[in-house]
């Protein structure tokens, strides 16, 4: 951990595949660097390949804070439930200072769903570390969120084969 560098606050949203890859490779980038990673799955909750780090990398630990069903319109109070444990403990990771990479996958699409409130995450934000690094994903950022932000990246949609019928595939997709 090196508590001299600066942390910055990263965005990757948009319509388009990639966002969670994007961090997933930053967390590689940071593990094979030495540091260490926390990274929490907002609105997840199946298993996915990625989870395979954690036993890779003793320093990458993956939660995920989700009923693993896709939320269509209204949330379940289990997926209020899920974000809410999710977030708490989220916030006492980032004011811990413990981790060197700290992505909240998702966490965007939380805000979308009122599940959490764009003010409740700057406010986190704001009890990070100085050199805690943090990534939020998810499709619909605020503006807020990207004032926020000292990088922001948009992935954008401009083919993509689940319009064709393609279902996500392991390995792939997840």
């Amino acid at each position: 951990m090196n508590k001299d560098r600066k942390g910055y606050i990263q965005i990757y949203c948009g319509n388009g595949k990639g966002k969670t890859t994007a961090a997933l490779g930053l967390s590689l980038r940071t593990l094979l660097s030495g540091g260490s990673v926390y990274f929490a799955q907002f609105c997840k909750g199946s298993e996915t390949a990625e989870m395979g780090l954690c036993s890779i990398f003793e320093n990458f630990v993956m939660e995920q804070y989700g009923t693993g069903k896709f939320i269509v319109s209204d949330p379940s109070e289990e997926d209020r439930k899920q974000a809410r444990q999710g977030f708490e403990h989220c916030k006492n990771v980032l004011s811990s200072g413990f981790f060197d990479l700290v992505v909240l996958d998702e966490i965007i699409l939380s805000v979308f769903y009122q599940l959490i409130t764009v003010e409740e995450i700057i406010s986190m934000l704001r009890t990070r570390k100085p050199w805690v690094e943090v990534v939020l994903t998810g499709r619909k950022a605020p503006r807020e969120l990207i004032e926020a932000a000292d990088l922001v990246t948009e992935m954008k949609k401009v083919k993509h084969y689940f319009d064709a019928g393609v279902k996500a595939r392991r390995g792939i997709e997840f």
